[in-house]
């Protein structure tokens, strides 16, 4: 059951109410006892989800992000050929040794 803002348009007292979804909403002030009260529209609280399949970038397996960069890699060789290339130009080569 969610929590509702409510406040009283006469007095400006402030509160939260603890209902049902499909109660009616309170009117009646508890300090003033005025029938002037009205539900806010609050920020609530956020969701919180746990587990696999809510995100696709988020909680995944270290085996899916293998295979995911796998998977694309094959899909681009022309990408695969020219970090290979750039690769072997950045190996470094041993120096003769002088005699």
């Amino acid at each position: 059951m969610p929590t509702y803002d409510y406040l009283c348009n006469h007095c400006g007292h402030r509160f939260e109410e603890f209902q049902n979804i499909n109660d009616d909403p309170i009117r009646l002030c508890p300090i003033c006892e005025n029938e002037s009260v009205r539900r806010l529209i609050s920020p609530g609280n956020g969701f919180i989800f746990k587990g696999s399949g809510f995100y696709t970038t988020d909680y995944r397996s270290e085996s899916y992000k293998k295979d995911k960069e796998k998977a694309e890699k094959s899909a681009n060789p022309e990408s695969n050929s020219s970090e290979s290339k750039k690769k072997e130009k950045s190996k470094p080569t041993k120096m003769a040794a002088k005699s």
